[in-house]
């Protein structure tokens, strides 16, 4: 029960004060990750918003600059002059003069438009304004744009530039055909280029997590950008599948991947088929919320040792107490009020409810031996003194016909037969009278008997025949007193009632520390009512009056109780009787645990 309270004392404490913080641990950081997570989404399509924005107001003067260029008359003139005869020296100094006023027209382009842009014009054989371009069908942006109509160029270098500084720069470029507007014959193209650091420097401010990625990919997933995608390649592919499905511009995408989650934000540019992506890991994107997690489930499992701690304290400041009070209620119980006592735990708390119930109990543990020592030891010495008086007690029939015999005898001169009888009887009323101890050997039982058997056999002569089966083993058992007699003599009593003969067997048997002592008859038998009544354990006020009755003799209750009352559990009995066959009384004392000599200091 006490054992029960400390784990009630346990859980409860644990539920009180860990399990909040269990679940706070984990509640707290998934609120945080669904805020984090939408915080940044919005965040990021704002940054992507604006950085389309940026990447529009770009390319829309790039495509403007490419515009004027092509519907300016000296560009026409040039592309005129270039596309006559190039042997037909008439015309020589006419292309010199055009190609000089084209140089100042695309000087004065790049010098009023921001954004660092330049222009570069050159026909399909390879011949530009700012030099010639070699093997044009092997550049990579060319054969994207005769081919595949790719109008945006991925970042490269262009050597054919209006300055040295252009030259070492990564441009992204504009492409438009260069087409005559007279013929409307398509005869080369008009490159407007445009620094790939301005839009690198934009993409940067673009940053998620801690090692998140931020990138612009074309169609095939290549970036349009310098560097390396960092984010795995199937990532890369797996997303711009999915966006090719999708009917929005923009949004969010959770792919898995084998070792992580990753979270990527898309939106389609309005540059050809550029798609700007960020993409962060769930890791890196949560990585606080995750961290404050893991020190929240420290923190849980710090206060959930502190709470085993110190409820297991609080818990044994109520526990050890009551359990210890237990074991002096079991010595109470068992009538040792000296250990009860030594078995009384001591707290130091004076205002406590635990140090009430322990002092009230020592007063209750003091106030029950007084009224035992008053009371009870007064009463039992009473009944003792009533049993030994109960003792001494001669059936007198029995001393009458004894005599009886006796005087038959001495009237036939049979001496030594009245002197055998008298020595029996002597015997007996020694045995009987010795009432210093109630606890004999179960061969002085035997013996006492025997003195009994031999007078009743000298009284019914060949009408009684009594025999007795004894295990040598057997004779130093203690045992109490009148325990056999009351039955044998009870035994022949009933059965010459209805008969002009007797027959009683006694049997003493010991094995595995059982002694087992049998009386059986062949009188009258008993009523099924009457061996319930012996049976009756729960008469409890006819056990008190047992040794209290009035009778001539002890009887088998009597036995049978005070049997009951000594041995307790390590006694039992079987009745077997049928009307007018007879009657089998079996007792059996278990002496296992129990020394053979335990009680002979009582003698």
């Amino acid at each position: 029960m006490f054992f029960s309270l400390r784990n009630k004392l346990f859980l409860v404490f644990s539920c009180l004060l860990t399990i909040p913080f269990l679940v706070l641990s984990l509640v707290i950081p998934s609120l945080f990750t669904i805020y984090i997570k939408d915080q940044t989404q919005e965040l990021t399509v704002e940054m992507m918003d604006q950085f389309s924005l940026y990447i529009d107001s770009i390319t829309k003067q790039a495509e403007d600059v490419g515009q004027q260029v092509l519907v300016n008359p000296i560009t026409q003139e040039w592309l005129q002059l270039e596309t006559k005869q190039k042997d037909d020296d008439t015309l020589t100094t006419a292309r010199l003069l055009v190609r000089n006023e084209l140089n100042r027209l695309l000087s004065s382009m790049m010098v009023n438009n921001s954004n660092d842009i330049s222009v570069s014009i050159f026909t399909h054989d390879g011949e530009g304004i700012w030099g010639d371009y070699a093997d044009l069908e092997d550049n990579t942006w060319y054969s994207e744009f005769v081919n595949h109509n790719k109008t945006y160029t991925r970042s490269h270098k262009d050597l054919n530039q209006q300055s040295a500084v252009m030259r070492d720069l990564h441009i992204n470029s504009h492409l438009i055909p260069l087409v005559d507007m007279n013929s409307l014959g398509d005869s080369g193209v008009i490159k407007v280029n445009f620094s790939t650091e301005l839009i690198e420097n934009a993409l940067d401010k673009i940053k998620i997590g801690e090692q998140g990625n931020t990138f612009i990919v074309n169609e095939e997933g290549e970036s349009v950008l310098t560097g390396e995608i960092k984010t795995p390649r199937g990532i890369v592919t797996n997303s711009l599948e999915k966006i090719k499905d999708s009917p929005i511009e923009q949004g969010l995408l959770e792919i898995e991947d084998d070792k992580e989650n990753y979270l990527l934000f898309y939106q389609q540019l309005s540059v050809g088929d550029w798609v700007l992506m960020s993409e962060v890991t769930e890791e890196d994107l949560f990585a606080h919320p995750y961290q404050l997690q893991k020190s929240m489930l420290l923190l849980s499992f710090g206060v959930f040792l502190i709470t085993v701690i110190a409820s297991f304290v609080f818990s044994s400041s109520i526990t050890n107490p009551l359990r210890e009070l237990t074991k002096a209620m079991s010595y109470l119980e068992n009538g040792d009020f000296n250990s009860a006592k030594k078995m009384m735990p001591t707290i130091k708390s004076e205002n406590n409810e635990i140090r009430y119930v322990l002092q009230v109990f020592a007063h209750t543990i003091e106030q029950l031996k007084s009224l035992i020592d008053n009371e009870y030891k007064a009463n039992i010495r009473r009944r003792n003194a009533e049993y030994k008086a109960l003792l001494l007690q001669i059936n007198p029939h029995f001393l009458n016909n004894t005599l009886e015999i006796m005087g038959g005898l001495a009237a036939q001169g049979k001496n030594k037969e009245v002197m055998n009888v008298s020595v029996y009887l002597g015997k007996m009323l020694r045995y009987s009278l010795d009432t210093k101890s109630n606890i004999v050997t179960l061969g002085e039982e035997i013996q006492y008997i025997r003195n009994y058997t031999t007078i009743l056999q000298l009284r019914y002569e060949e009408a009684l025949h009594i025999s007795i089966d004894e295990d040598p083993e057997s004779k130093n058992l203690p045992i109490i007193k009148f325990i056999i007699q009351p039955l044998v003599e009870n035994a022949v009593k009933y059965s010459f009632i209805a008969k002009n003969h007797a027959t009683v067997y006694i049997k003493i048997s010991y094995l595995s520390n059982q002694l087992t002592i049998v009386i059986e008859d062949d009188g009258i038998g008993m009523s099924k009512d009457v061996i319930h009544h012996l049976s009756d354990d729960d008469d409890n006020k006819a056990k008190l009056n047992t040794l209290e009755s009035s009778g001539n003799s002890i009887g088998l209750k009597n036995v049978l109780d005070r049997l009951q009352l000594y041995y307790g559990e390590q006694f039992s009995y079987q009745i077997e009787s049928e009307i007018d066959k007879g009657t089998r009384i079996t007792l059996n004392i278990n002496y296992e645990g129990r020394g053979k000599d335990e009680e002979s200091h009582n003698r």
